[in-house]
């Protein structure tokens, strides 16, 4: 039996409001209906009038449950689905759910005592989902007489067979030697925060291996910082499932979030909109609250609104919305193209430039390579950094991040000093090597690393010459390539490669006023590093001087009167050297 788990029009579904569940999953139909029966009856103690989860839950939640309970093998006993990612919004009822699908596995469990595990990040976290359950077996008398509930230790264990259900939380609880047949994972986005969260997880999931009925399920909401840790990797991993890109059919994704074209325009400023980030809308979710919170959370500080829409509205944090931030910020996501390789740049450009930043044994070495497109006059960016592997002990906090951008190939680790530099000088001759590089002010360093970078290009190897390598001032002498650049990106003049490097850069950038000038200031951004964007900043400075290639022929031109007269010139020359060709070779047949 084949299926897939792919949805890949998510997108239209989404907007449309239709459920996310892919077509042709294998659901054993009898058991997907006796675990929705079960469900539905639970009741959710903490809402007025004590409902049953049937008569107040959503129908994204009842796809939910039918589609973890159906995906079941039974002649095999084998669970088909293994591993399932939701992702939505806060208040969508995340706790109520894990509670509702955690007691009908326990019901519905065959294996005497079999394991169920509730694992939060925080102590806080988990008595969120067992108080739920808890009320779920209080609420319901037939419940009570087979389950016996303990506040003391989080647990929910079957009188007649000994199988239990525990909440643990990851920060106060011994995760180890867990034999759980069923995991619910909450809140994944904190353990993305724990560096030793991989580790908890195999602890927690490693008896999946002999519990072939078993699954486990990630649950959570966006994250208040820029994803990382676990948590960005399961995220990108669910996506390339629902996408397609990954084929997985024992993996499932629902992940309520805005298509990409959405985001770039803040969609969430729409109450329209909050349906799809918020499948739980006019159930556990007011659109009121939300409303006044959302204007509250404006009026407060941006710092306070960025919280606000990554938490409601499923947007990563990191871009354009925090005190302080470089103004530009707001405009990157727009302003993204993901097809803007380096080669791509080098096809389509006319001239390029180079911006380098950094490099110190605890800093970042960044390239910034812009070039002009021949065809619309736009800049294009493509952007690396480099870092030594002692950065990593140097700045702990933001090791994870730089671990996952050289995953992603945009960062280069290097173990000795001027392996990064010698890198760079390999990218820059490419360039070189194309004829684009501009003939003048070519090359843009700061003022005080200048000196290893000029030794590495103008050596016999490479031999570029040291008058194209300028010296670009920093700090508030940076105010107008600053100023230009936000201007590009809010106009659509500026299209970049869409790194998370460089997501990472521009959302840490912080603008000093400097006098009547302003700067961003390195200082301030602190660990969190900016150089791939000022070398991006020092390109720009040198795309402002109107460069012209080394290798151009001359035939670049706005002017097109001026461009024919050239051709015309140009054809009259070659009918001029034709001519006095012919006549010398009648000349030589003569003689």
């Amino acid at each position: 039996m084949e299926w897939s788990t792919a949805r890949p029009d998510w997108e239209a579904r989404i907007v449309a409001g239709e459920s996310l569940l892919p077509d042709g999953l294998p659901i054993n139909r009898a058991r997907a209906e006796k675990a929705l029966r079960i469900f539905k009856r639970l009741r959710v103690v903490d809402i007025p009038g004590k409902p049953t989860l049937g008569e107040c839950s959503p129908e994204w939640i009842f796809d939910l449950v039918w589609a973890v309970f159906g995906c079941f093998d039974p002649a095999a006993r084998r669970q088909l689905v293994r591993e399932i990612f939701v992702l939505i919004s806060k208040k969508n009822g995340k706790s109520t759910i894990a509670a509702g699908i955690m007691m009908t596995a326990l019901i519905l469990n065959e294996r005497a005592m079999g394991e169920f595990l509730i694992l939060a990040p925080t102590k806080d976290v988990a008595d969120n989902s067992f108080e739920p359950a808890y009320g779920m077996v209080t609420e319901d008398n037939a419940l009570y007489k087979r389950f016996k509930p303990s506040t003391t230790t989080r647990e929910i264990v079957n009188r007649l067979d000994d199988s239990i259900l525990a909440v643990k939380s990851a920060d106060a609880d011994v995760v180890g030697g867990q034999k759980a047949t069923v995991v619910f994972i909450d809140e994944l986005w904190l353990f993305g925060k724990k560096a030793s969260a991989a580790n908890i997880l195999s602890e927690a999931t490693g008896s999946q291996a002999s519990r072939n009925e078993g699954f486990v399920i990630y649950a959570t909401t966006q994250s208040d910082e820029p994803p990382t840790g676990v948590f960005l990797q399961k995220l990108r991993y669910f996506r390339g499932v629902r996408d397609g890109t990954i084929d997985d059919p024992t993996s499932l994704a629902l992940i309520y979030e805005y298509p990409e074209e959405m985001k770039k325009a803040q969609p969430w400023r729409d109450p329209k909109t909050w349906y799809i980030p918020n499948p739980s809308l006019g159930k556990s979710v007011d659109e009121l609250w939300l409303s006044t919170k959302l204007k509250q959370a404006e009026i407060e500080s941006t710092e306070t609104l960025s919280l606000f829409v990554s938490k409601h509205f499923n947007i990563e944090a990191g871009l354009g919305l925090k005190d302080a931030n470089w103004a530009g910020a707001q405009f990157w996501p727009a302003a993204m193209n993901k097809r803007l390789t380096l080669q791509e740049i080098i096809r389509r450009s006319d001239v390029i430039v180079i911006g380098i930043d950094g490099g110190g044994l605890d800093d970042l070495l960044g390239l910034a390579v812009m070039g002009r497109c021949k065809v619309t006059r736009k800049n294009l960016l493509w952007s690396h950094a480099w870092a030594h592997e002692i950065v990593k002990k140097r700045r702990t906090e933001i090791a994870t991040r730089l671990d996952q951008f050289a995953e992603l190939k945009q960062l280069t680790f290097v173990k000795l000093p001027g392996d990064d530099v010698y890198q760079l000088a390999d990218i820059v001759m490419e360039v070189e090597a194309s004829g684009l590089l501009a003939a003048e002010n070519a090359i843009g360093v700061d003022s005080f690393g200048v000196a290893a970078i000029t030794k590495a290009l103008t050596s016999e190897e490479r031999g570029i010459a040291k008058e194209r390598i300028v010296g670009i001032s920093q700090g508030w002498k940076l105010n107008g390539a600053i100023k230009d650049m936000e201007r590009d990106l809010a106009g659509g003049q500026l299209v970049h490669s869409g790194l998370e490097l460089m997501d990472f850069a521009v959302g840490n950038a912080k603008i000093v006023p400097r006098g009547n000038a302003i700067s961003i200031d390195k200082q301030v951004s602190g660990s969190a590093k900016i150089d791939p964007l000022v070398a991006g900043l020092h390109a720009q400075v040198l795309m402002g001087l109107n460069p012209v290639a080394s290798g151009a022929s001359g035939w670049d031109t706005d002017d097109m009167d001026a461009l024919e007269a050239k051709i015309e010139a140009e054809v009259a020359r070659a009918e001029a050297n034709a001519l006095a060709e012919a006549k010398a070779d009648a000349v030589s047949h003569v003689y």
